[in-house]
C-alpha cells in the first residue's frame, strides 16, 4: 500500500471515530498526513486509534502547540514594547495667595523683600555653579535651617527657592527635608503628595514620578513624602546618598534647595548636612539665643561653606521711619564669634 493510500486510510479512520477533519486528501491535510506517516513506521501508519475519546484526546493535545505558540507570538510584541517614561506631575501655586502669605511671588511688583533675597543668592548661586573664591564640592546642595522651630527656615527656604528661579541660568528644585514636620507644601498651598521618603522605601518609585513641577517658570518641588518611623536612617542611607550624588550631578544648572529641620531640636538635620555643599542657618533676630547658635554651629562644622541669615530683623529706612513689613535680612559667614 502506498503512502498517499495509508493516509487517506488513515484519514477514513480518525473520521469514522467522530473526529473533524478539515480537507480532503487532495489538499494540504493530505500532505501533511503524508508527512506524518513518512515519519513513522508504516504499523503505526494504519494502527487505528484504541477509542473515539483517545483520538479526541490526541487531536487536542496535537493543537496544544499552536495554541501556545501563538500565546508566545503575542507575548513578544508587548515584552519588547519599552515601558513609558515617567512623568512629572504638574501642580498649580495660587500666585496671589502666596503673595498674601507675606511670600515672593515671580509675578509681583518690585519689592524690598525681592531686593533682599536677590542680595541673599547671590554667593549661594556663585559657589553652587563653581564660580566663588574656592570650588565647592556640591555647591549646588544647599540646606537652609535653624537652631530651633519657629525662626523662619521655611519661609526663608521657598523665597530662597523662588528668587533663584527668576535667574536666567539656573533651575531650582525645592525639597521639603522637614521629614518630621514638613511644612512646604501647606505653605504653598499644594496637597500631601508622595515624595522623598517613597523613593528611599520603595525601589520601584522614580524620583520623576513624586517631583512636581509647578507654574513658576523653573521651579519643582519633591515633598518629604510617606511618613516613616526611621526617617533619620533612611537620611543617611547609601541609597541617600546615591540620590543626592544623583541630583547634584543630572542637571549642570540645577539648584536644590532643601528646607531641613531645626539642628537642635532632630538629628535628620545634623545627618543632612553632612551631604550638603552650602547650609544657610536662618536666627531669629533678638529670638535666638547666642548659645544656641554656637551650639547649631558646632553641628554642621563638617560642611565646607555655613553661612548666617538674620530673620525678623528691624531696619531703619532713610527718613527715620522703622521698616514695619516685619521680615529683614541681614546675611553673613557664620563663625564662632557670631
Amino acid at each position: 500500500m502506498s503512502l498517499i493510500e495509508q493516509a487517506a486510510k488513515r484519514l477514513e479512520q480518525l473520521r469514522k471515530a467522530g473526529v473533524h477533519v478539515h480537507g480532503s486528501a487532495a489538499d494540504g491535510d493530505s500532505a501533511s498526513a503524508e508527512a506524518s506517516a513518512d515519519n513513522r513506521g508504516p504499523s503505526d501508519a494504519v494502527s487505528p486509534p484504541a477509542s473515539p475519546s483517545a483520538t479526541t484526546v490526541t487531536a487536542r493535545a496535537a493543537a496544544a502547540p499552536t495554541t501556545a505558540s501563538a500565546a508566545a507570538s503575542a507575548a513578544v510584541p508587548a515584552a519588547a514594547t519599552a515601558p513609558a517614561a515617567a512623568v512629572s506631575r504638574r501642580v498649580e501655586i495660587d500666585l496671589q495667595a502666596l503673595a498674601a502669605r507675606g511670600l515672593m511671588s515671580p509675578d509681583a511688583p518690585r519689592s524690598q523683600l525681592a531686593d533682599q533675597f536677590r542680595v541673599i543668592k547671590r554667593p549661594l548661586i556663585a559657589n553652587a555653579m563653581g564660580k566663588g573664591v574656592a570650588p565647592v564640592k556640591r555647591g549646588n546642595l544647599i540646606m537652609v535651617t535653624s537652631a530651633l522651630s519657629g525662626e523662619g527656615k521655611s519661609f526663608t527656604a521657598i523665597n530662597l527657592a523662588i528668587s533663584i528661579a527668576m535667574e536666567l541660568d539656573n533651575t531650582v528644585m525645592l525639597v521639603d527635608a522637614d521629614v518630621p514636620k514638613p511644612s512646604v507644601l501647606k505653605m504653598l498651598g499644594v496637597p500631601p503628595a508622595r515624595g522623598l521618603l517613597d523613593v528611599l522605601t520603595d525601589q520601584s518609585v522614580e524620583l520623576s514620578q513624586v517631583l512636581l513641577r509647578t507654574n513658576v517658570e523653573k521651579l519643582s518641588i519633591l515633598p518629604s513624602g510617606t511618613q516613616h518611623a526611621r526617617a533619620t536612617e533612611l537620611l543617611a542611607s547609601a541609597a541617600m546618598v546615591q540620590m543626592l550624588d544623583e541630583m547634584a550631578s543630572r542637571y549642570p544648572d540645577r539648584i536644590i534647595i532643601f528646607d531641613s529641620p531645626p539642628l537642635l531640636m532632630t538629628t535628620e538635620s545634623r545627618v543632612l548636612a553632612g551631604h550638603m555643599g552650602q547650609v544657610v542657618l536662618v536666627v531669629k533676630a533678638e529670638g535666638t539665643a547666642r548659645s544656641d547658635v554656637k551650639h547649631a554651629l558646632m553641628t554642621i562644622d563638617a560642611c565646607p561653606v555655613k553661612l548666617m541669615l538674620l530673620n525678623q530683623a528691624r531696619t531703619v529706612s532713610q527718613d527715620g521711619y522703622g521698616y514695619g513689613y516685619g521680615y529683614g535680612y541681614g546675611y553673613g559667614y557664620g563663625s564662632e564669634g557670631a
